[in-house]
């Protein structure tokens, strides 16, 4: 058995399809915050112009799965808590916010579906982890 070394070891990002993925997947989730008034207060939280986050999500995606580091070198000791530590997230805008990025990645459906699965029950907890009492 050879063993595993940095040349042979594959990420979830390298594994889920790499950055065309991360950014279609991001461009889904915010198509579904536009589109769908089941996120309307989700949508509300969010600035009116949703290009900068539509290029950011998949960046900070990216990293977080193992890619390129650019969107953590960009924002040094940021992450996704701490950037959203000033909103009042309750219950409900997490959950929709949960439930967008569900649809999203099985909307993009990417493979390994494994992977995948992994991907949004971590991203559910997060989203729920900012709830404000």
């Amino acid at each position: 058995m050879r063993p595993v070394t940095t040349e042979t070891a594959q990420t979830p990002h390298d594994l889920i399809g790499g950055a065309p993925v991360f950014e279609a997947i991001a461009n889904r989730f915010y198509d579904l915050m536009e589109q769908d008034a089941a996120y309307a207060e989700l949508r509300a939280m969010h600035a009116e112009d949703l290009g900068p986050m539509r290029k950011s999500l998949p960046r900070f995606l990216a990293g977080w799965a193992g890619g390129p580091r650019d969107w953590f070198e960009a924002n040094p000791g940021k992450c996704m808590m701490s950037l959203h530590k000033d909103f009042a997230i309750d219950r409900q805008t997490a959950a929709q916010w949960a439930d967008a990025m569900t649809r999203a990645i099985a909307d993009v459906a990417p493979e390994p579906a494994h992977i995948a699965q992994a991907m949004t029950e971590v991203l559910s907890r997060m989203a729920r982890g900012m709830t404000r009492p």
